[in-house]
C-alpha cells in the first residue's frame, strides 16, 4: 500500500493579505500554517510533500522549507507554476498577469506524483482530524482510477469578519457523494446573514451550514490526464481572457457530471482556520497557541 502525497498549493501571493502569507510566522517558533499541516501529514501517514511554488521567490522558499526543517520526517520536492505553462499550441495573452488557477497549480506536479494525493491550500490550517479520514481515504484507493474525495465544511465557521471570501459550496447525493460544487469567489456576512455574489451581480441568501470545500482534496494520479484534456478545452474557450482561471472545482464538477468519477465527500470533526486578511493574523495566532496549551502540538514543531 502506498502512502499518499500531500500537494501544497504555495505559488499565490494573496492579494488581499498584501504578501506572501504562506511564508507567515504564526506560531511561537515561526512556524507557517503550512508547517502546521505537514506535521498533521506526517501523523496521519503521508510519505510526500510537494510545494508548488514561483520562480520569483523558489530560493527564499527552498531555503526555509527543506527536508531538513522535517528532520528527513517526510519526502520534500519543489515545483514551478508559472504563466507559460501550457500547452506549445496556445499562445500566452500578453496581457495576463494572473495564475492560471488552483487546478493549473496541480497540474504541474503530475511529474513527481505518482501515487494517490491530497491537495490543500498553503495559508489555510485544517486540523488533525482532517488529514486522518483523508489519508485513510487515500490509503484505500491506491490502484484505483477516478474515486476521489473533498474533506467539507460548514460555510459559517469560515468566514472572514473582515471581508468577503472565495468559497466552494457543495452539494452531495443521499449517500455522500458530490452532485456539484460552485466556487463562489464574493461570500460575506450581511447584517447577520450569509450572501453570495452570484455571476450577475446579485447577492443571493446562502445556509450558515451549507457545506463548503476549502480546497482539501483527495485524488489518484489518473485525475492528472482529465485535467490536461480539460485544460485544452478551457484555453480555446477562456484562454485569452487575461482574468481567467482554471478551478479545481470546474474539472470536478465536469467529471462528475458526465460520471466519469465519483467524489465522497469527507466529514471531520476538526476546525478551519486561515488568513485571508491581514486582520486576521491574530486571531490565527491565538488559535494556534490555544492548541498548544491543549498539548495537540509542541511549543515548536521541529525541535
Amino acid at each position: 500500500m502506498q502512502e499518499p502525497t500531500l500537494l501544497i498549493l504555495a505559488a499565490g501571493m494573496g492579494s488581499r493579505y498584501g504578501s506572501l502569507k504562506q511564508m507567515d510566522g504564526l506560531g511561537p517558533g515561526g512556524e507557517t500554517i503550512m508547517d502546521y499541516s505537514i506535521y498533521d501529514a506526517i501523523r496521519a501517514g503521508f510519505g510526500k510533500v510537494v510545494f508548488v511554488i514561483r520562480k520569483s521567490f523558489a530560493d527564499d522558499f527552498k531555503a526555509v522549507f527543506s527536508a531538513q526543517r522535517y528532520q528527513v520526517k517526510i519526502a520534500v520536492e519543489y515545483v514551478m507554476q508559472e504563466l507559460d505553462m501550457i500547452p506549445s499550441e496556445f499562445k500566452l495573452n500578453p496581457e495576463r498577469t494572473k495564475p492560471w488557477g488552483t487546478n493549473h497549480a496541480v497540474m504541474v506536479a503530475s511529474g513527481v506524483i505518482k501515487e494517490p494525493f491530497a491537495v490543500i491550500n498553503a495559508d489555510d490550517y485544517y486540523g488533525r482530524n482532517a488529514f486522518e479520514v483523508l489519508a485513510n481515504f487515500l490509503t484505500g484507493v491506491t490502484g484505483k482510477q477516478n474515486d476521489y474525495c473533498m474533506v467539507g465544511y460548514q460555510l459559517g465557521k469560515t468566514l472572514s469578519e473582515l471581508g468577503a471570501v472565495s468559497r466552494g459550496v457543495c452539494s452531495a447525493d443521499t449517500n455522500g457523494y458530490l452532485t456539484t460544487v460552485v466556487e463562489r469567489t464574493h461570500i460575506e456576512r450581511i447584517e447577520g446573514t450569509i450572501k453570495y455574489k452570484d455571476e450577475n451581480g446579485n447577492m443571493v441568501a446562502v445556509d450558515d451550514k451549507a457545506i463548503v470545500s476549502m480546497n482539501m482534496w483527495g485524488f489518484t494520479p489518473d485525475y492528472f490526464t482529465h485535467s490536461g484534456k480539460m485544460f485544452a478545452d478551457f484555453l480555446r474557450d477562456k484562454g485569452n481572457d487575461p482574468k481567467s482561471e482554471f478551478f479545481i472545482p470546474l474539472v470536478v464538477n465536469n467529471l462528475v457530471a458526465s460520471g466519469t468519477a465519483k467524489l465522497k465527500v469527507l466529514t471531520t470533526d476538526s476546525e478551519w482556520f486561515g488568513v485571508t486578511y491581514q486582520g486576521d493574523r491574530p486571531k490565527v495566532v491565538e488559535k494556534l497557541n490555544a492548541l498548544i496549551a491543549k498539548g495537540e502540538y509542541p511549543q515548536k514543531l521541529w525541535a
